[in-house]
């Protein structure tokens, strides 16, 4: 959201170390033009490009050609990357090991469009069988060495390249961690403002994709200290603090309690960032109007501090867990917290609902005595027509809510909180229609029927088919299970609110393809209770494949 790291299309050079053959990365010129082209056709005619264009690109890549015809030729493998890739696969054995030679290239323009077209072709690299010595260790040290060149379009091109290796690779980095996060600390020290956001895209996709292997001792004192250093070094209003923020967040979740020696500073300059730009909106909203109109040009830019802000909170909240009790618990975090929910701006509300769902989940002993603040204003924000991203987030920070404070806390908002999900759920709301909200009001409902479904139950006829419908969509498993549960615990109580939505029950039940010992046992007992009261009925207008495979995965024997 707050700016965009990754390069996705080639973009030339730029910066201060080119030489006379170099192109401005602004002008959309001729080559550019013809490359996209390229892609274009690519797209639309497939394979079938290929016997046409395979020669040409054979007499270009030759390294005996000049190298500006060379540098085509590998722009021009690039934009194929997407449409041909099928038949360009069976080259790619010879191919990889000529790009990797040629970031080696004394051209800078010829190194950086190397880099870009590998990136194109990474996931062949990642998923190949071979092992790591053939294609990937070398992709990988070249890109690295490339990080550090001394072309400023060369380090931006290997840095977006490298990100997007970090994607495919995941847990293939595994084991290259410690000299890959030497040489991205290094360049810390050595990159200018242009490029340090694509070195901080690349520090956080790493993050992402190595997860909790990150959080060793060694590896955190290579990787915090230089980015300590430079989050430290920024102004509070200093919008470098956007890209480094989402970098931190990323670190966070990634090293748990890995992260704690560092987390209280950085926590409380996120609180007193939104403080500072809250008191601030609230000093020019009793101003004249001069004043307004003067603040509303920059509003939205200013916005951004507390987004960025909130999003780092909620990084930490994720990473930590339980123990950020005591940064929220001696903090004015759930009070700043609470302003953020009622700010007008679609964006920092989105934000700050991402965070109270985090800090449900880490310190919900802190969040109980709120409640009758923080519930009635979530549930007021399950209004699809203002913004459906900050719906979605409303009604997963009440998912979670229910179901880490339990039934006896939530009893006296569930019926209100109904009321609101039930109509996106059946798709009754004018004019709208979301999967993603109805899903999510899905899993909400399944929370809510989990903890408290004596209150849920009695209304199951007004929605079941809708929310088993939903229901198969979910594919986080742990959503899904608490969703399923929450189903499963209403049957229960009124086991005549889903005879109308059998055959929807019985497929959403076979969407469940690796149920937990838990859930199998649920759906045995609910199959068999719904069989003993409806007798042969129950297959009824039922998908007959489905049903017979659901019966007797769940052994229950239909006569």
């Amino acid at each position: 959201r707050h700016h965009s790291a990754k390069v996705s299309s080639y973009n030339g050079s730029g910066g201060d170390d080119w030489d006379d053959d170099d192109e401005d990365a602004s002008d959309w010129n001729l080559r550019k033009c013809a490359a996209a082209a390229l892609d274009t056709l690519a797209t639309v005619y497939k394979d079938e490009l290929l016997p046409f264009l395979l020669p040409m690109l054979q007499k270009s890549l030759d390294k005996k050609t000049e190298w500006q015809i060379q540098e085509a030729g590998i722009l021009a493998l690039g934009a194929i990357a997407d449409g041909c890739f099928s038949g360009v696969s069976k080259h790619l054995h010879h191919l990889i090991p000529y790009l990797i030679g040629q970031l080696k290239h004394p051209k800078p323009l010829i190194r950086s469009i190397t880099c870009w077209t590998l990136s194109r072709y990474a996931k062949w690299v990642v998923k190949g069988k071979d092992d790591d010595e053939k294609y990937f260790k070398p992709l990988m040290v070249q890109l690295l060495q490339r990080v550090l060149d001394k072309n400023k379009a060369v380090q931006e091109a290997a840095c977006s390249a490298f990100a997007i290796l970090e994607e495919q690779a995941r847990g293939r980095l595994v084991p290259y961690l410690e000299p890959i996060l030497k040489n991205l600390t290094f360049a810390l020290q050595k990159y200018q403002a242009k490029n340090m956001l694509l070195l901080y895209d690349a520090i956080g996709s790493l993050a992402e994709a190595a997860g909790s292997a990150l959080n060793r001792k060694e590896l955190i004192k290579i990787l915090m200290p230089p980015l300590i250093q430079r989050w430290n070094k920024l102004d509070d209003r200093d919008r470098n603090l956007f890209p480094i923020g989402e970098c931190l967040s990323a670190i966070a979740v990634a090293v748990r309690s890995g992260f704690l020696p560092f987390a209280q500073p950085i926590f409380n300059r996120c609180l007193q960032i939104i403080h500072n730009t809250l008191v601030e909106q609230n000093r020019v909203r009793k101003m004249g109007e001069n004043a307004r109109l003067s603040y509303d040009h920059a509003a939205s830019s200013e916005k951004e501090f507390i987004v960025v802000s909130l999003d780092l909170l909620a990084g930490i909240a994720d990473g930590l867990g339980s123990s950020v009790a005591s940064l929220v618990g001696n903090s004015k975090c759930l009070m700043l917290l609470f302003e953020c929910l009622k700010d007008p701006d679609g964006d920092v509300r989105q934000s700050a609902f991402a965070l109270l769902g985090d800090l449900a989940r880490a310190c919900i002993g802190h969040l109980k005595p709120h409640f009758d603040k923080f519930i009635p204003i979530s549930a007021a924000n399950i209004d699809p027509h203002k913004s459906s991203s900050v719906c979605n987030n409303a009604s997963w920070a009440l998912g979670e809510m229910a179901f880490h404070a339990g039934g006896n806390d939530m009893a006296k908002y569930i019926p209100g909180l109904m009321q609101r999900l039930v109509p996106i759920l059946n798709g009754a709301v004018k004019d709208y229609n979301n999967p993603s909200l109805m899903e999510n009001a899905a899993i909400t409902m399944g929370r809510l029927g989990l903890v408290s479904p004596e209150i849920v139950a009695p209304h199951l006829h007004h929605f079941s088919k809708a929310w088993c419908n939903n229901l198969c969509r979910i594919l986080d498993p742990k959503e899904r299970e608490h969703a399923f549960r929450g189903l499963c615990s209403c049957i229960h109580k009124n086991p005549k609110g889903i005879v109308n939505a059998v055959p929807e029950l019985i497929i959403a039940i076979a969407s469940c393809s690796q149920p937990s010992e838990g859930m199998a046992n649920m759906f045995h007992t609910i199959l068999k209770g719904l069989h003993q009261m409806m007798g042969a009925k129950l297959g009824n207008g039922c998908n007959q494949k489905a049903f017979q495979f659901v019966m007797e995965r769940y052994r229950v024997a239909v006569r």
